[in-house]
This record gives structure tokens, sequence and C-alpha cells, in this order.
């Protein structure tokens, strides 16, 4: 889980340059003058070893209006909202201003992790200010000169111990993937879904596909919120849920557009905010929009959930309103299995987010792709398998020598993987590992959930090769001591 924060405060109290220091560039344009940046400015930070997001703001202004001042405040609030860290800035050598206590009180509420900076404060001369800035209650101030790199170590000491609860967060929730078998353990049962550790579901797709609407209607009340408007939800929000018996953290993701369209310095935090969703995720629903599905970003949404091994359900919203039902979801089928071959066989439910049909057959998915996602088979039952399959359909002989599949195994889950021991791995073409993928998941019911196959040599059973061939006049030698 990656650290954000987010630097706010009066206009000219010095974001831009202490956001450009902590980014090693100067990216963000500084001027004396007031009010130079208007938009959100993001980049990589990075303080000792910490590493983290770091948004530039635009200044607070008082103004609640439609003006330029207004739209920049409400911008700058929802970069607040986003941030897991606010770096509120005031001027050491200005004292604390009225606006300075203005929006320190709204900090206080909207923000989790508040860290106060007084800027601006080399010299004697900004003493009275830092002093002042203990009245605004948010703690001690740390005492910064962001044009000469003063107050960074106090800055770290005061991120370090947020980004460990963080990291403590991330770990406690992060799903366990990849996980290892050993010999002897060849069967079992998927991990239990309990409250603590629930199903972890993460809902994405395009903007307006109808993402919050079908978590509110999951939960019962309308707790997100919706709206004709495309790109309402702006981060990616965690919600634990009880549906039909089955603890789930749910994630609600921001809208993913073309690349190319992502222009918005919010709308890319909000994106990555929701590939970090993908990531903690165990099932990944794919919402897509009847009218127009499986357009190339849904496809690549799809895709990215396969690349990370997660499970995938794939959900088509709006369903109330499609008149001819039959013809579009033969269509809709045809269409899958043609644009998203590496899902293949993966559960295609039709849902209505506005009046709730479908949900119980989306539940019924969600809870098989998991078990899926979890399956074991037997390294005998597999070694039977793979026998039937080279009697069916033998390797290729590239260059006139057969390979030869000698043993299989099962090496993870979560998701699936295997192992096969062969000869010349490195010469397998991948029709025949597709072909293999193909018969596992037909053969041991593992639709939908990707399939990991590993090719491995066994090394060399051959003792003389590499060894220098001998020459006739060493053979005649050989022959005339056996003489």
């Amino acid at each position: 889980m990656s650290l954000t924060l987010a630097i706010v405060g009066r206009p000219n109290v010095g974001k831009s340059t202490l956001f450009n220091r902590l980014v090693g560039k100067r990216l963000a344009l500084v001027d004396d003058q007031p009010g130079v940046t208007r938009d959100l400015r993001e980049g990589e930070g990075r303080l000792g070893d910490l590493r983290f997001t770091v948004v530039d703001t635009a200044g607070l202004e008082e103004a609640t209006d439609d003006s330029l001042q207004g739209r920049m405040r409400r911008l700058t609030e929802r970069a607040v909202d986003m941030a897991d860290v606010c770096l509120f800035m005031i001027d050491a050598r200005a004292g604390v201003t009225p606006t300075d206590e203005v929006f320190a009180d709204i900090l206080r509420k909207k923000s989790a992790h508040v860290i106060l900076a007084a800027n601006k404060a080399e010299g004697a001369s900004a003493d009275a200010g830092v002093i002042e800035a203990y009245a605004l209650g948010l703690g001690e101030p740390v005492r910064l000169s962001a044009e000469h790199g003063e107050g960074l170590n106090d800055l770290y000491s005061q991120l370090m111990p947020v980004a460990d609860r963080m990291a403590e967060e991330a770990e406690r929730i992060a799903p366990e993937t990849d996980v290892e078998l050993s010999e002897d353990e060849d069967e079992g049962e998927a991990p239990a879904i309990t409250a603590a550790k629930p199903l972890q579901v993460a809902v994405v797709g395009r903007p307006n596909a109808g993402k919050s609407t079908l978590i509110n209607k999951i939960l019962g009340e309308d707790r997100l919120l919706t709206g004709p408007e495309a790109g309402i939800t702006r981060d990616a929000i965690s919600l634990r849920i009880d549906w039909k018996g089955t603890p789930m953290r749910v994630f609600d993701t921001a809208g993913m557009r073309k690349k190319a369209k992502v222009q918005e310095k919010l709308e890319k935090l909000s994106v990555s905010d929701g590939l970090r969703a993908v990531k903690f995720a165990e099932v990944v629903v794919v919402l897509l929009d009847a009218a127009i599905p499986f357009e190339q970003q849904d496809l690549r949404i799809a895709d990215l959930a396969e690349r990370e091994g997660r499970a995938v359900v794939v959900a088509v919203n709006k369903w109330d309103v499609e008149e001819h039902k039959q013809e579009k979801l033969r269509d809709l089928k045809e269409a899958f299995n043609r644009l998203l071959p590496q899902l293949k066989g993966a559960p295609l439910i039709t849902v209505s987010a506005k009046t709730g049909r479908g949900l119980d057959r989306l539940h019924d998915a969600i809870l098989r792709a998991h078990d899926v996602w979890n399956r074991r088979v037997t390294t005998a039952a597999l070694n039977r398998w793979l026998t039937a399959m080279l009697e069916q359909h033998p390797p290729p002989a590239p260059g006139g020598r057969r390979i030869k599949l000698r043993y299989m195994t099962q090496a993870k889950t979560r998701p699936p993987g295997f192992v096969v021991m062969c000869s010349h791995p490195d010469k397998m073409p991948d029709s025949y590992t597709r072909y293999l993928v193909n018969g596992l998941r037909e053969d041991f019911d593992m639709p939908g959930t990707p399939i990991r196959l590993t090719m491995r040599g066994q090394g060399d059973k051959n003792p003389y090769k590499g060894k220098k061939k001998a020459g006739p006049s060493k053979l005649r030698k050989h022959l005339k001591g056996r003489a």
C-alpha cells in the first residue's frame, strides 16, 4: 500500500518548493507571486529510505463559489480526502493567520493524519511564528526551510510511523497469493472465509458502468455517491459487508478510461488507486455496460486481473433495459470467448444494479471463482492425466528430437500453478503449453481462473555429453595399449 502525501496550505507558503525538494526535480513552477499552482501535481517523493507519492495542491482560498478560486479549493479538498497524510504548511515568518485557523479546523475533520509544518523557518525572525503554530491544535510543528532543505529529518520522523502503520495494515488485509505446496499437501480445502479473513473483492470497470450503484444494492443502502455523471468515484473505497452470510471486503474503484484520455492529475491518482485495489483482491468483478460491452478498455482491465493472478468474474450491468436478451447473451458469450481466451470459462453473469436482479447469481459466481482459484489436484491424478494427454497429442520433435514430458506436479495455488519436468524446456512451443492449460481447465474443472504452467528441465542424463571426443591418434594409442 503506497503512502500518499498531500501538501496543503495558503497560497505562497512554499508548497511547490517543498514538492520539488521531495521529488528531486523542478517539476512545479515556483514564484514569489501567490497562486501560481492551480492544478494537482503528482510526483514520486523520497526521504531517506521512505518512498511515497507526493501531491502538490493549489493554495487554499476561502472562496466556496464557482469562481476559479472556488474550483481550485474543491480540487484541493478532494486531494485531501484521497491522501493518506496531509502536510499542512504555514509561513513561519508571517505567523498564523485567520485563514490558517479556518483550514486547520477543516483538516482536523477531513484527514486522519495531519502533519503541521512551519516553512520559511530559517533564522530567529521565524521563532514567533513557530510558537504561534502550536495554537492550531495539530501537534508540534515541523520547523522547515523548503528552499534550503532544512528540517527534512524531522519530517521523516513524523512520516515514518504512519508509513509503518500503513505497511502493517496492508500486510493484514493483503490476500495470500502464490501459495506454495509441499509434496504432502496435494489435497486440501480452500482457506475458510471468516470475519477475521473476509473474501476480498474488487469491482472494476469503465466510468459509469454502475459499480457504486451495484455495491449500494448489495449493501441495501445508499452508502456510496452515485449519479448519471461519469467519474463520480475518485478513490478506491473499502467496505466490510456480510453478503448472504459471506464476510467480504469490497473495493469500489474509480472508472478506468483509456490512458490517452486520462489528463487530470486527480484521475491519474484515482486510476492508480484502482489498480492497487486489484492487487489487494482475491476475486475481481469486471463490470461491463450491456449497451457497450467489451470495449478495448474492458479487455485491458480483465487482462490486468488475469496477469495479476486473480480470480475473475465478468458481470454485465444494466440488463433490465436490454430488449433482446437471448440474442444479446449469445453474442456476449461468443465475444467473451473470442476476445479473452486466457479467461476461457470464467463466469459471465447478467445483473441489474438498479433493480437487484442477478445479484444472487453474482454472489454464487464469486464464491465458485474463489473455490477454483484455490483448487488443488493430486500428483497421481496429474500424472495419469498427463499420460493420456501425451497419447492423444504427443509433444513436437524440434530438430528430429522429441521433447519428453516425464513428470508433473502442482507447486502452488491462488492461482493454480503446475510444473512439468521435461527435456529441452526451452524448445517447448507456446501452442503445446496452451494445449495442456486448456486440458487442465476442462478435465479438472478450473474454468476462468489464471493457470500458471512452467516447463522445467531435469538435468542431462548423458554422462558423456560435453566431453571431448577422442581423435584418431588417441584412439590408436588406446587400442595399442589394450593389445
